[in-house]
């Protein structure tokens, strides 16, 4: 197992670690010492003890605070697959297009004007008064 120096609250600490796991050792320690300086910014020098315990929880309510929005955006995101599934599985209705009929009278009509302008036009090409 490889030992790795981690430095947390400007304290040095020696810890093992499995074989390729050192970068993720570093990255935790990075995290645990970022809150640890917050701390000592706030406060000033504390306990070892108390400082990572300190940071510790400062870490952990940042991993809930993240555990809520994950589980926010989960259920998001099942009512938005739900939804989709119910559009998927819906049969589309046709939509319902209303026409309106011509009465007769005035289809009669129109075929009554057509038949005299027609007639008007053979006579202008007789050459006839209209």
């Amino acid at each position: 197992m490889p030992e790795v120096r981690i430095t947390i609250g400007g304290r040095q600490f020696e810890v093992a670690c499995q074989e390729g796991e050192e970068g993720y050792l570093h990255s935790a320690a990075k995290m645990l010492d970022d809150e640890a300086q917050v701390l000592s910014d706030q406060v000033g020098r504390m306990p070892e003890s108390r400082m990572l315990l300190m940071a510790g929880l400062l870490l952990a309510d940042k991993a809930a605070s993240v555990d809520d929005r994950i589980a926010e955006v989960r259920a998001q995101l099942a009512e938005r697959e739900a939804e989709l599934a119910g559009l998927r599985n819906a049969s589309p209705q046709p939509e319902r297009v209303e026409v309106p009929v011509v009465p007769q009278s005035v289809t009669d009509t129109l075929a009554e004007l057509a038949a005299r302008a027609e007639a008007l036009a053979a006579q202008v090409e007789e050459g006839g008064d209209t």
